[in-house]
């Protein structure tokens, strides 16, 4: 069997040399991910058993969203509170799964917040499709000391100082930016360790792909439609991206952060709220943005604002999506505008 060759940076090397370019930095954020990456490794290892561990499938109930529940959530969602409450560095903590905020264990209350989506796409594992976690961590807002509140939650994308999402698929991979670029590393079951796979990720500058489900396409409005048919090369002079959709945002993200494409989610005519979209901004939208956009890409509305910049005025707040490469969101800027290339 030939021998697999090893990067030698672990994340939590790279955490560790990070803080260090920090000299006012407690090690309060490097431990906060140390335990974050353990919840990703017991998630990881009960994604892939799931097949044999009668975790697939519907739990049953419903969740805040109005979704259903499958018992991969459950657990997830579980894994990941049960790790941060008493982690000792997080006051409060938000999951998707949650109608209100979680707080830290009495005892245990630490100077940073974190909302997470605990398992994305959780209902494609029945057909092996990827799957994967969403997280974003800002500091407190309230004094030190004692429980956070949902204020503390409701903060802008731009104060984030973590962001990062966690793809369990053919390998495990943790991608995240604390604010000096993107690096990617996979897990390598034989020894438990997540190595340093993707170095400073940049996500090219036109999109190979795009990614939308164009079932929806009669519920748009035309400047979405037209910009859809620019990216299929309707339009002449445009290179045609390929269409690439699967269904479970982090796997979307992923493949085009690393190859290059565009990712929308636009409102449409079907939702009660027209201003609306259909993802989550803590959970989802911002993270997500704040790596694409270290990454050297773009995230916006489909009305133009920039995700990042958005305070979220509740916690299961949704926004319409357009993020991915960097020409690319700025050309379909134009076509929300009315303009065309």
């Amino acid at each position: 069997m030939a021998l697999v060759k090893r990067k030698g940076i672990t994340i939590s090397r790279q955490l560790m040399d990070e803080q260090r370019m920090f000299p006012e930095a407690t090690g309060a954020l490097t431990a906060l991910m140390a335990d974050l990456v353990v919840a990703g490794k017991i998630i990881s290892a009960e994604v892939n058993m799931a097949g044999l561990a009668d975790i697939l499938g519907q739990s049953g109930r419903t969740n805040i969203q109005g979704e259903e529940v499958q018992k991969l959530d459950v657990f997830a969602n579980k894994t990941f509170k049960r790790r941060m409450e008493q982690c000792g560095h997080i006051c409060v903590m938000a999951s998707e799964e949650e109608e209100d905020p979680v707080p830290a264990l009495p005892g245990y209350e630490g100077n940073y917040t974190i909302a997470f989506d605990p398992l994305d796409g959780s209902s494609n594992v029945d057909v092996n499709v990827s799957v994967g976690t969403i997280f974003s961590i800002h500091r407190r807002l309230s004094p030190p000391g004692g429980p956070g509140t949902e204020a503390d939650l409701l903060q802008p994308g731009s104060r984030q100082v973590v962001a990062g999402y966690i793809v369990y698929g053919s390998s495990t991979m943790i991608v995240y930016t604390s604010g000096s670029g993107v690096h990617g590393f996979t897990l390598d079951p034989s020894v438990g360790e997540f190595f340093l796979s993707h170095p400073n990720i940049q996500i090219p500058e036109l999109a190979r792909y795009y990614s939308v489900n164009e079932a929806y396409w009669p519920y748009w409005n035309d400047n979405i439609r037209d910009f859809v048919d620019y990216l299929r090369g309707s339009d002449k002079g445009h290179v045609p991206c390929s269409a690439r959709y699967i269904g479970s945002l982090v796997s979307d993200f992923h493949r085009n952060l690393v190859k290059g494409g565009i990712y929308m989610y636009p409102r449409d005519t079907r939702s009660a709220d027209k201003t609306a979209g259909k993802l989550r901004l803590l959970y989802e939208a911002a993270p997500l943005a704040m790596i694409v956009e270290q990454a050297g890409g773009s995230a916006v509305t489909d009305d133009g604002r920039r995700i990042l910049d958005i305070v979220p005025e509740r916690l299961h707040q949704r926004v319409p999506l357009i993020i991915g490469s960097k020409q690319d969101v700025a050309v379909a800027l134009r076509f929300l505008k009315g303009e065309r290339p």
